[in-house]
């Protein structure tokens, strides 16, 4: 029985792809590194300094780790000042109609996300207090695919990992959920999950599944 369903927030509760696409790409372009938006795909559900080796592949010369660690803060900077223009008319389709649902149904919810960003994204959009646990990149030390962030969550909740459902847009959270092993339910066509959705935008999808 599925007690909690676990979100990751980036692509499945909010998007902020433009963001993250729109900080990369000042940075490179101001080292200049080639990045375009198929580079960027490769970056969802990624983590900050795993990203930058990615955005770094196409540099024309080496950085020391002192360097990578302050290109990494200078796209985050870029990264802040962009996601401080989120509002709740940011939610994605179907997200609230279904939090609010499990709500009604019991079911505990909780945030999985490897973003260090995470409590600055959800107080702009308004859920910083609406879920039962927010697990994220200040509290863990692997990010996705390692099942760490969704192990925790759970731990949070009081809850068995068999007795939750990850909710993911991204390969790696998928991977993630599967190795902790969480059921797993694929939004945007991510692959390996046990459920299949192609966004939130169905209102039933948790009722046939939980029930």
């Amino acid at each position: 029985m599925i007690k909690a369903v676990l979100f990751d927030l980036d692509g499945v509760i909010v998007s902020t792809d433009r963001c993250h696409y729109r900080a990369w790409k000042r940075m490179a372009d101001e080292e200049g590194i080639y990045f375009d938006e198929k580079i960027n795909d490769r970056l969802r559900g990624v983590s900050r300094m795993a990203s930058l080796e990615i955005v770094l592949e196409r540099s024309p010369r080496a950085y020391t780790e002192e360097e990578k660690a302050a290109l990494a803060a200078r796209k985050n900077d870029y990264y802040k000042d962009l996601i401080r223009e989120l509002t709740p008319a940011d939610i994605l389709p179907g997200a609230m109609e279904n939090l609010n649902e499990l709500k009604k149904n019991g079911i505990l919810t909780a945030v999985g996300s490897s973003s260090k960003n995470t409590p600055l994204i959800l107080r702009q959009i308004g859920l910083d207090a609406f879920f039962d646990a927010v697990s994220d990149g200040n509290n863990i030390s692997h990010s996705k695919p390692d099942p760490e962030v969704f192990l925790k969550a759970a731990e949070m909740l009081g809850v068995e990992p068999a007795d939750c459902l990850v909710v993911e847009d991204a390969d790696a959270g998928i991977e993630a959920g599967r190795r902790g092993g969480i059921k797993t339910l694929s939004v945007k066509g991510a692959v390996g999950a046990d459920y299949f959705a192609p966004d939130l935008s169905d209102y039933s999808i948790f009722r046939r599944i939980i029930r």
